[in-house]
């Protein structure tokens, strides 16, 4: 229960340290390297040591970390087109139902016990995400739906090879933590030659605002991803109720987060998402 709490209150502060970027106008590329190295900094402070070696190479998991960390920049990247071309909303309905992918997979290719409530819960889970982030239509917008489709399935995967690694390689704490610090590395690293390509070509530059707002974003970042883990590792709930409950919890959180520090607008529509999240989350978790 404490891993699901947490990973709840940790994409929570990230979410409302992303729209403080927002306000300030960084260079979100920049920050997000920025927050990536302070990962595998923040990796190696709590492993007790240097988190990256060439031992690594031969661990089971390293393909699968290297594998991840090109995926989570490139979803990442992904998100930010979206939202430009797609509008907010589109682009963060489209990321949060991308849960049923590894829901399914952990249901059949696993087979995790369901239930009539899980069940339930899990369909009710679409409707209220959409309930929640739903806004009023933003004008302007050139978007292109099979980007959205992409996005989808990028980020349901994600999830998938996670619970995949988790359940194959990483059966000890301290596995897990190593290959979240290579993890990052390798999204660090990719992300670094397009900040530099950037910079080269004149397309970017420094500022040393992206900086340590990176480093405050990637301490969190960093714990959020090894307790996801951990919390998929754990027993208290199956990874078919822990990730849907986990989204959920986020959109929760965040709406809420967002109502009271931003003032966004309470509509009738998003309390309603609001109410049927929290009813959702209680059929999954105790079914």
């Amino acid at each position: 229960m404490i891993f699901l709490l947490l990973t709840i209150l940790l994409n929570t502060y990230i979410f409302v340290l992303l729209k403080i970027f927002q306000k300030l106008k960084v260079d979100a590329l920049q920050t997000i390297v920025v927050n990536y190295w302070t990962c595998v900094v923040t990796g190696s402070i709590f492993e007790g040591g240097l988190s990256i070696s060439s031992e690594s190479v031969h661990q089971p998991w390293f393909i699968w970390a290297v594998m991840l960390g090109g995926g989570f920049i490139t979803v990442f990247n992904l998100m930010a087109y979206c939202t430009k071309t797609d509008g907010i909303t589109a682009t963060t309905v489209t990321n949060k139902l991308s849960l049923v992918i590894p829901v399914i997979v952990s249901l059949f290719g696993y087979h995790e016990k369901s239930s009539f409530l899980k069940i339930a819960g899990i369909i009710l889970s679409f409707p209220a995400v959409y309930m929640t982030v739903r806004q009023p239509k933003e004008e302007g917008r050139n978007g292109n739906m099979s980007w959205l489709i992409v996005l989808f399935f990028l980020s349901g995967f994600l999830d998938t090879f996670v619970k995949y690694a988790e359940r194959n390689y990483l059966t000890t704490p301290a596995s897990q933590a190593s290959f979240t610090s290579h993890l990052f590395a390798v999204a660090g690293t990719i992300g670094t030659l397009i900040v530099l390509v950037k910079l080269v070509t004149g397309k970017s530059k420094l500022a040393w605002k992206n900086l340590w707002l990176g480093i405050c974003l990637g301490v969190p970042n960093y714990f959020s991803i090894y307790v996801f883990i951990r919390m998929l590792h754990s027993d208290f709930l199956p990874s078919s109720a822990s990730i849907p409950a986990n989204n959920i919890g986020t959109v929760v959180a965040s709406t809420a987060a967002a109502i009271l520090l931003f003032r966004e607008k309470v509509t009738p529509m998003r309390i309603a998402g609001l109410i049927l999240s929290v009813v959702s989350i209680l059929l999954i978790a105790f079914s």
